[in-house]
């Protein structure tokens, strides 16, 4: 497989190696997620009962409110936090959030990053310059 490099807007955090794991859902720190046992727990979401910790999460957009900062600040504290986000759509409230938690984020891509990543798929993730480059694809994936 050739490596594939997708591009964003310049993000924030420090660059991540990590296993992806994606759903074309939308994101909410506060509704999904099951913040003390690292799983999604929202039944309807396509990630449900699925671990995110040490993941580099993909999914389409942000959605929720002011308490997805500090509830990101608070897994990370923990160790129970997602390796980085990667987002077709950012709000400000989720930047805000992630760079109170030391979570690297990019967004808006040149491509649905959720129908170009799959999960398993090891990835590198580099804010500073918005490039996301897969490095090895999951076999086991379509």
């Amino acid at each position: 497989m050739s490596l594939r490099l997708v591009k964003g807007r310049p993000g924030i955090g420090d660059q991540v190696e990590g296993i992806a794991l994606v759903a074309s859902d939308n994101f909410s720190a506060r509704y999904d997620l099951d913040r003390i046992n690292g799983v999604f727990s929202r039944r309807s979401h396509a990630l449900y009962g699925q671990s995110y910790v040490g993941r580099i999460l993909v999914l389409n957009a942000a959605k929720g409110g002011v308490a997805t900062a500090w509830m990101l600040r608070e897994m990370q504290a923990r160790q129970l936090g997602p390796s980085a986000l990667l987002l077709n759509f950012a709000n400000p409230i989720l930047a805000q959030g992630a760079a109170f938690a030391g979570l690297p984020l990019i967004d808006r891509f040149e491509a649905d990053i959720t129908s170009v990543l799959k999960s398993g798929d090891r990835v590198r993730v580099s804010p500073r310059t918005g490039e996301v480059l897969v490095l090895e694809r999951d076999a086991a994936q379509p």
